[in-house]
């Protein structure tokens, strides 16, 4: 038996889908890549690019794409890469079609508005006899498509499936670390997009980096209490999926949510952010799914459901800050 998957698929070609398939054609894997639009498809089987998603990236000739999602089942393994919102049904013609057993590596980080649930217990609803995989970590698509050195988790319960997984997608500057907490990979990849926005608020206000880098340490405790009270291990947080996509997405504007977060800051609408913009704001989407998931496990998150208020037109931003800075005193670690 081999050690590794050789057929992969990727479901999504936006810029992490093609990166990663980019990845994968260079570490000598069969990839084919499933596209909404009909010009991506051409774009990567014709002229091996995506100028819609990743302009000026020159693509393996060996990368296949499709606009037939089904094309797909006959992989060994599929990265799924859609976003979180549409994960759900996004995936419904290919899991009536797919084998039991598949390993789906969920490359995506939300939490699902409409019910509340993480991507693994949402891909668990739609596709029971799948083998559930999490891709999560600080890895930016321009770096990982340049194949600059990438470190990242690989979560799943599964050991046998983990490390051939890894063994799979692992290239001589994509290297993935085991893990075998799958709801903890999660969290911290949800919990980070949301906190990278409120990093590029407080510094499209103007309020300097000594109140970012606040920021990023009570936010980073906002996560840790999130991840206790679900559950899940604390060196899962402390580690690339957790601690280190959160330093990197809060200090970069090559971070969507970040980008964005600036924007709002300096008084730009989400509309009139996203006009002709071909991204997605993770952490907009996912900002009131966690609130909500906090209240109802009684986990104390300030940061994050301050900004699901301020998105949602229940508070003002200068209000907010005022509120936060105004709570009372206490101990930095709680015993």
């Amino acid at each position: 038996m081999t050690d590794i998957y050789h057929k992969i698929g990727v479901i999504g070609a936006g810029a992490w889908g093609t990166a990663l398939a980019q990845t994968l054609a260079g570490a000598g894997r069969d990839v084919l890549i499933w596209a909404f639009e009909p010009e991506v498809v051409d774009d990567i089987n014709t002229r091996h690019e995506n100028k819609l998603y990743l302009k000026d990236c020159a693509l393996n000739p060996a990368i296949k794409a499709t606009n037939n999602i089904t094309d797909l089942t006959d992989r060994d393994a599929v990265l799924v890469v859609t976003p979180a919102q549409h994960m759900r049904a996004g995936l419904k013609d290919f899991v009536t079609a797919a084998p039991g057993g598949l390993p789906m590596v969920l490359c995506s980080k939300g939490i699902e508005i409409s019910s509340g649930k993480f991507m693994s217990e949402v891909l668990e609803e739609i596709m029971p006899g799948a083998v559930t995989a999490v891709l999560s970590g600080p890895s930016f698509a321009a770096d990982v498509v340049k194949g600059l050195p990438t470190a990242v988790t690989l979560a799943c319960a599964d050991w046998n499936v983990g490390a051939k997984l890894i063994k799979s997608v692992a290239s001589p500057t994509f290297r993935p670390y085991y893990s075998s907490d799958v709801l903890g990979a999660e969290i911290g990849g949800a919990v980070k997009n949301v906190l990278a926005i409120v990093c590029g608020l407080v510094l499209g206000k103007g309020l300097g980096r000594s109140a970012h880098a606040a920021i990023i340490a009570r936010g980073f405790a906002e996560m840790t209490r999130l991840g206790t009270a679900l559950g899940c291990k604390p060196e899962t947080l402390t580690g690339l999926c957790g601690l280190g996509d959160l330093v990197l997405t809060c200090s970069s504007e090559q971070s969507r949510n970040m980008s964005f977060g600036m924007a709002l800051g300096k008084g730009q609408s989400f509309d009139d952010y996203m006009k002709d913009k071909n991204v997605v704001v993770e952490g907009a989407a996912t900002a009131p799914a966690l609130k909500a998931l906090s209240q109802s496990k009684g986990v104390e998150m300030p940061i994050c459901n301050a900004l699901a208020n301020v998105l949602s037109g229940q508070e003002d931003v200068n209000d907010v800050i005022g509120r936060l800075l105004a709570r009372e005193h206490k101990t930095e670690i709680m015993s």
